[in-house]
């Protein structure tokens, strides 16, 4: 079984300047508190083929991700794929990003879950966390946002 979780916020900030905030996949430390570290592993700047490194905190177990850009479409929309190994894994999210009025952007941000092995058992308790934090998951963005 392979299920998604999404969440819309308005942000306060112009698309352009979102766009640029959410690219830098290093900055999802300032919104994720799961996120322990994470660097990007290629040079130059954000594209497709780029890839981030990531450890992570879920439900007690410290593991490690990697995750590859798939589609970069300045400055609306942004596509993951993880390719590292684990029980639970996305093996697609991203960002959808819309300006609306007064410089303001509206966001849309999924990830796809999907359980391996024994992921398969965890992976129902897993979808129902993230749809249960998907809102706050994207307040945390905004605010991370409009705080930079």
């Amino acid at each position: 079984m392979v299920g998604q979780f999404q969440a819309t916020v308005v942000i306060d900030r112009p698309v352009a300047e979102v766009f640029a905030f959410l690219a830098d996949g290093e900055n999802d430390a300032k919104f994720s508190p799961r996120v322990l570290e994470i660097a990007k592993t290629t040079d130059g700047p954000t594209a497709v083929g780029t890839v981030y490194r990531s450890r992570v905190k879920d439900a007690g177990m410290t593991t490690s991700r990697e995750f590859r850009i798939s589609e970069f479409e300045p400055p609306r929309r942004i596509r993951w794929n993880e390719t590292s190994k684990n029980t639970v894994t996305a093996p697609e999210g991203g960002y959808d990003l819309e300006a609306v009025d007064s410089g303001r952007t509206r966001l849309r941000v999924f990830n796809t879950l999907e359980g391996h092995g024994l992921g398969k058992l965890l992976e129902r308790f897993a979808l129902s966390a993230a749809r249960k934090d998907a809102d706050a998951f994207a307040r945390r963005i905004k605010a991370a946002v409009e705080a930079s």
